[in-house]
């Protein structure tokens, strides 16, 4: 009987290779197009602390206040699309008790809307699309994927420069774990403000042009290494007038040691960042491993069979099939001792 090769060891061995061309290129292709800035984003993310603040209509600093910093941030998709860039529209409000909800720039301390244009893929700022305001830097809204345990420069959009942030090791947000940076900034001049001269310390004067200053008491930022998400961040923001010339505060506009992500904000971008950092680690660590681990089974299995099946074949086809001493149809050469005698010989005919 002769034995063919079977169809499913065949198939088993061409699922095998394929599990293991599938493998590198879930890691070194899929994996790395899978980094892309996203841009249907639409989030909030809000800051809640303690400080002073100018209040216009009492005309003065009060101080001890609730302060509350709103950022959201849209992904304009259809610019995005056309462009191949990430397209996001911010718009931050700081805000006191009294002007919450953050709904009206009229009633806020501060309201910005901005527009930030990044390489979906390495997080570099892109001038086009309308950007606004003109900025430079590596980290701004979001980290770079993988970030490294090393300086970065953060993007100040108030100090309109960047800042270095330096990496400070390892802290847990939530219970989950991401890499922590941390910066100041000196008191520096941002402008001038023309302001009745009595808020300057110049009260014999009506109008004066004003020196705009501003500092940082510390900024502390918690990354998602693999994603590059931030899941806390706590800034002091000081903001003062000076005298024209002058090297002293004379007027606080606004002043916080420390305003950070509440803890609905924190939990809410832990779990975005988990989220996306958990489907990365499936693409480009999981399913490589498993993938290229049953490939290998399943093309050694396959392998196996098929070199048995053919082993098996050459058995079959070296049995005797007729003329050999022992063949079970051969017939003896005329003359020899046991001449061949087909069975019908051997029967008495019926007829």
């Amino acid at each position: 009987m002769r034995r063919t090769t079977s169809p499913f060891s065949l198939i088993l061995l061409g699922l095998g290779a394929f599990l293991l061309v599938l493998a590198p290129m879930l890691a070194w292709y899929v994996e790395p197009r899978a980094k892309r800035t996203p841009t249907d984003i639409d989030t909030i993310t809000v800051f809640k602390g303690k400080g002073s603040y100018f209040d216009t209509k009492k005309i003065k600093t009060v101080h001890d206040k609730n302060l509350t910093i709103t950022r959201q941030v849209r992904g304009d998709v259809a610019d995005s699309e056309e462009s191949g860039r990430a397209v996001w529209d911010v718009v931050t409000s700081v805000d006191p008790d009294k002007s919450l909800p953050a709904a009206t720039p009229h009633d806020s301390l501060q309201w910005t809307q901005e527009r930030w244009v990044t390489d979906r893929k390495t997080n570099k700022p892109v001038h086009c699309c309308g950007e606004e305001p003109y900025f430079e830097g590596e980290a701004y809204l979001k980290f770079p994927f993988d970030v490294e345990k090393r300086s970065y420069r953060w993007w100040d959009n108030t100090l309109g420069a960047t800042v270095p942030l330096t990496y400070r090791g390892t802290k847990k947000i939530q219970g989950y774990e991401g890499l922590r940076f941390t910066a100041t900034v000196k008191a520096t001049k941002t402008g001038t403000r023309q302001v009745p001269g009595r808020l300057v310390g110049q009260p014999r004067k009506s109008q004066v042009i004003a020196d705009e200053y501003y500092a940082n008491h510390g900024i502390e930022l918690v990354a998602d290494q693999r994603t590059g998400r931030i899941i806390y961040a706590a800034i002091g923001p000081r903001k003062t007038l000076r005298a024209p010339g002058s090297d002293k505060d004379a007027r606080v506009l606004l002043d916080s040691e420390r305003v950070a992500f509440t803890q609905a904000t924190q939990k809410a971008q832990v779990k975005l960042a988990k989220d996306d950092s958990d489907r990365l680690k499936l693409v480009g660590g999981t399913l490589p491993v498993v993938t290229g681990v049953l490939g290998a089974v399943l093309a050694l299995a396959g392998a196996v069979w098929v070199v048995r099946g053919r082993r098996d074949d050459g058995a079959d086809g070296s049995a005797g099939h007729g003329n050999g001493p022992g063949g079970d149809g051969g017939s003896a050469e005329p003359g020899s001792p046991n001449p061949g005698t087909s069975k019908t010989a051997l029967h008495t005919s019926t007829m």
